[in-house]
């Protein structure tokens, strides 16, 4: 699965090779980049939702691919493509879901944009989405910044409550931005302007 799916000016984005998932997360199991995530994971969860990310692939033909830089191969994180599968979200399952994560030196420089724009690209133009939808959680103001950029729409008649966790405020609800597939042509755009 270590095939490049899309390049970008800086970017490739492609399937995960050994190695990476130690690499990944040294990386970006760390509290600052976990905060919204529910914290750092332990071994054995981080292993799982690996595992998840492999079935992704093997199941829809797409994933959260690893983002690398082009200038020096270096792992950045992930971008990509999967299906709703959260717990609370069963009005969500099975749509297409964007994700990034991305380790905390790679902020801040318009990677993730870059890597969401190729993910969309791919989404309605190679898989054929109808829609696209993102979750974050409230606190998240970065990630809906970046959805909002994307020109996704906040949508709270969607947003639901991930029983994964237990308080409200920090990490519930689940915030769900979307965009359908006749609006990105013109979000594309405005996000490339």
């Amino acid at each position: 699965m270590s095939e490049e799916v899309a390049e970008t000016a800086r970017l490739r984005l492609r399937g995960w090779r050994p190695g990476d998932p130690e690499e990944f997360l040294r990386r970006l199991n760390t509290p600052t980049v976990m905060r919204w995530l529910g914290g750092v994971q332990d071994e054995a969860t981080a292993h799982a939702a690996l595992d998840r990310i492999d079935g992704f692939q093997r199941d829809f033909g797409h994933t959260f691919w690893i983002v690398e830089r082009k200038l020096d191969g270096a792992l950045l994180g992930f971008c990509g493509l999967k299906r709703v599968n959260a717990p609370g979200g069963e009005h969500l399952h099975g749509e297409f879901e964007i994700g990034w994560r991305l380790r905390e030196d790679a902020w801040g420089q318009g990677i993730a944009k870059e890597a969401a724009i190729a993910s969309l690209d791919l989404a309605f133009d190679r898989f054929g989405a109808p829609s696209v939808v993102a979750l974050t959680v409230p606190g998240n103001e970065a990630s809906q910044g970046l959805m909002r950029r994307l020109g996704m729409r906040r949508r709270e008649d969607l947003d639901f409550v991930d029983t994964r966790f237990a308080n409200p405020g920090e990490l519930n609800p689940t915030v769900v931005h979307r965009i359908d597939a006749a609006e990105w042509p013109d979000a594309r755009a405005a996000a490339l302007s």
